[in-house]
């Protein structure tokens, strides 16, 4: 194989909780779309990329000088 792993469905889950948080969508439906009993457990999943930093880095800034 030319270096790529195998991934497995748990690792795919973690990859969606991720891209859609990068969507905007918000935690609570990642949540039920995840079948989450508690958020608790829906952040277990999600990762702060950063394109999430910067997105919130962003946001701050307009917040403060726009």
């Amino acid at each position: 194989m030319a270096g790529v792993r195998d991934a497995r469905l748990h690792d795919a889950r973690h990859t969606a909780a991720t891209l859609l948080l990068e969507q905007g969508v918000d935690i609570r439906v990642v949540q039920e779309i995840l079948g989450h009993s508690t958020l608790a457990m829906t952040k277990r999943y999600t990762h702060v990329t950063d394109t999430l930093a910067r997105q919130a880095a962003e946001r701050m800034g307009r917040a403060l000088w726009d």
